[in-house]
């Protein structure tokens, strides 16, 4: 069997009825490839997997060949690439979660998805100039600070647009995720920047075909692939409910890093996130300084500078989080006797670290240092 030939079953069993890359590692693990599930009889796979023949009904089946000649006729076409999980170009941080696609469609350097500083901006379509004004900003000075950053979102309207447009404007990568297949773009207003998004190194991806039909759910769906795609996701403004609130729920379920920008109380588009910040679902972000604290990332050191420049950390917080490098839930105990430190000094010291987003307090008086 030829490479095309696998790639046309690879795309069948991935646009199956409920195959994600959780139920697929299943099949595969069953000792079942996406050609057999093809060229077996129902019954056989059936047996061989414990679930209904009905789920292999040939009709159905047939139908998901034919649909996947079409669309293999339009990535051996295109610039497109369909990229099952198994290939080594399968972004990593989406490997790591069970309900992401098993196919990713992708135009552009899908190396990018690689690079170790991996961002997700989003927010409402409806931003304001406070929005639009904090998202060109943070994304200028985190290109100013770091290397190697990706920033992502959705090429939606609002604050989707301004991350990439930011990034562009910034010589930073940016990857947009779409709610329907590479065939189109939506909105057509954005179609010039998704044209530089893969100029400039980045890419174009989304788990749909060209043959899916566009429905509301699917720009729910996309928001799990930004934020598995993403090590921390910045909510920039949104209300109560949104895509943006969806967004960030799951990178917290994927044990991604959250932070929300605060906003006045009064204001629509700010009580997201003043919520997220409220409820602790989000760390509270007021500049590109506090998103490099709180993921840790090195900073660019400036020119004519002879050493790495970083944050100014006090010696006895250094102290703390070498220790916790060590010894990672330490209880402030283990701290105190670790560190020679009297228990109020410490358990004060401790207090300001957690405000500054240094350490992370758990149940039961332990203490860690926040996920990279």
């Amino acid at each position: 069997m030829n490479q095309s030939d696998e790639l046309l079953y690879e795309i069948a069993f991935a646009g199956y009825r409920n195959i994600n890359l959780g139920t697929a590692r299943h099949f595969g693990e069953l000792g079942i490839s996406p050609v057999d599930f093809f060229v077996k009889p129902a019954t056989t796979l059936a047996a061989q997997c414990g679930v209904k023949a009905s789920f292999f009904d040939d009709s159905k089946r047939n139908e998901a060949l034919e649909f996947a000649r079409r669309e293999l006729d339009f990535v051996s076409s295109s610039k497109v690439r369909a990229i099952y999980y198994t290939s080594e170009e399968y972004p990593q941080r989406l490997a790591e979660c069970d309900d992401a696609p098993a196919m990713l469609y992708l135009a552009g350097d899908v190396t990018a998805a690689s690079l170790p500083r991996c961002i997700a901006i989003v927010g409402t379509r409806h931003s304001t100039s406070y929005g639009a004004d904090f998202t060109r900003r943070l994304v200028a000075d985190l290109a100013q600070a770091v290397d190697n950053i990706l920033v992502i979102s959705g090429l939606a309207y609002g604050i989707d647009i301004a991350a990439h447009r930011a990034a562009l404007d910034n010589g930073v990568a940016t990857a947009a995720i779409l709610a329907h297949g590479l065939n189109t773009i939506y909105p057509a207003d954005h179609r010039q920047d998704a044209r530089k998004i893969i100029a400039s190194g980045g890419f174009v991806a989304s788990e749909y075909r060209t043959s899916d039909h566009i429905h509301r759910g699917n720009f729910l769906a996309r928001n799990r692939l930004v934020a598995a795609l993403s090590d921390v996701t910045v909510v920039v403004e949104s209300d109560l409910k949104g895509g943006a609130m969806t967004t960030a729920r799951l990178a917290g379920e994927y044990n991604r890093e959250v932070m929300a920008v605060p906003g006045r109380i009064n204001d629509t588009y700010s009580r997201g996130c003043n919520e997220l910040i409220a409820s602790n679902r989000a760390s509270i972000i007021r500049d590109a300084g506090d998103l490099i604290r709180a993921m840790q990332w090195t900073v660019r050191p400036k020119s004519g500078d002879q050493s790495e420049l970083k944050f100014e950390i006090p010696p006895q917080c250094a102290a703390v989080l070498n220790q916790l490098a060590k010894h990672p839930e330490a209880t402030i105990n283990d701290l105190c006797v670790a560190l020679d430190m009297p228990f109020a000094q410490l358990s004060a010291l401790l207090f300001e670290m957690e405000i500054d987003d240094y350490i992370i307090a758990l149940p039961g008086g332990r203490y860690t240092l926040p996920s990279k």
